[in-house]
């Protein structure tokens, strides 16, 4: 990638001495000391149309109408934060571990080499994909930091969200289970030994937890599920979407409470109710962490805004001709080129204060 500071005239005596297959990247943005690519504002605005036309095909053009607009904001404000980000020592490299880690373990890989290759058979530099989940939890943790640890939710305002809101909160009876699975499939040759084994084992892990061993863990370890590794966690289901059986075991259940082993065509499962809701309008103090995400994400887009309106206030960003911030500040200050450098916005307020300008 060419540097921020060459100039155009450099890049127009070059060209002629590139072969016809030689790409030159055009800037289309200086944020600080960073630049932004016509390739990285193309790529971002692919992926924006890949993903609309899968969530919503039908209002995919007019969405990805209203979105392109944003790209190029989304990618500066990106830059500010992560700018920001080594302001405040953050860095995400324990973060980044967990976090492919997780993804190593979702995707039911063996190794970190295994995810590695996973990422390359779709054609991602690896390390391009590490760095793109650093950046994201890198500017989840500023913002976390900086904007969000601010926001203050009230009792009322929880109250008054509630109120307004329960029609919308109504829900059918469901429950949320885990489920720890001995599969039948293992073992030895005879299938009737097969059965008895996995009885057996079923027997004794139900026999631990009984005895005050933690499911998840005990799931995580033995169970042949394939939410093993979330501790067995299959989510949430309504009435007349499990099996009678099980749904007849479950939904009989209080939150908390785990069911006898029980026979299934995979082997033998047993089933803890973590959390079961009855149907209709719940209280608010059992939707309280619900009603408290609602309004922290009302409050934190238009705090995000201000905070990153002021992060460009004290930056320099400069926009080639033809593209738009719709995150601009008015209060934005202009990079002024020199012979030797570009001046920062800091150093620009700085000599405006001594008279220089």
């Amino acid at each position: 990638m060419r540097s921020a500071a060459y100039s155009l005239l450099f890049l127009f005596l070059a060209s002629s001495f590139l072969s016809a297959d030689t790409v030159v990247e055009e800037i289309i943005a200086r944020v600080n000391n960073q630049i932004i690519t016509r390739s990285e504002y193309q790529r971002n605005l692919d992926d924006l149309k890949t993903e609309v036309q899968q969530q919503d095909p039908t209002h995919a053009e007019k969405l990805i109408a209203d979105g392109e607009k944003d790209v190029l904001r989304g990618l500066i404000d990106q830059q500010l934060l992560l700018e920001k980000a080594k302001d405040l020592g953050i860095t995400a490299d324990t973060e980044l571990i967990k976090k492919l880690d997780e993804m190593r373990k979702q995707m039911k890989l063996d190794s970190m080499e295994e995810l590695q290759k996973a990422a390359e058979a779709q054609g991602v530099s690896y390390e391009d994909f590490k760095q793109n989940i650093r950046n994201q939890l890198i500017t989840q943790q500023v913002i976390g930091q900086e904007v969000g640890r601010r926001l203050n939710i009230a009792k009322d305002e929880e109250q008054e969200f509630y109120d307004k809101h329960k029609d919308e909160l109504a829900q059918p009876e469901q429950v949320k289970i885990s489920e720890i699975l001995v599969s039948t499939d293992k073992g030895p040759s005879d299938e009737q030994a097969k059965l008895t084994a996995a009885k057996a084992k079923a027997d004794d892990l139900l026999a631990q937890i009984r005895k005050g061993a933690n499911f998840d863990e005990i799931a995580k370890k033995s169970s042949d599920g394939p939410t093993a590794a979330e501790g067995g966690d299959l989510g949430y289901f309504k009435r007349g979407t499990l099996a009678k059986q099980i749904e007849d075991v479950t939904f009989g259940l209080k939150a908390g409470s785990v069911s006898d082993v029980i026979r299934t065509k995979q082997g033998f499962v047993i089933l803890k109710v973590t959390d079961h809701q009855s149907a209709g309008i719940p209280p608010m103090n059992d939707i309280e962490p619900k009603i408290q995400e609602a309004l922290y994400m009302q409050k934190l887009q238009p705090a995000l805004r201000d905070y990153l309106k002021k992060l460009r206030e004290d930056a320099y960003i400069d926009i080639k001709s033809g593209y738009v911030d719709s995150g601009a500040s008015p209060n934005e200050t202009k990079p002024i080129e020199t012979n030797s450098k570009i001046l920062t916005a800091k150093q620009l307020k700085k000599k405006k204060k001594f008279g220089v300008f």
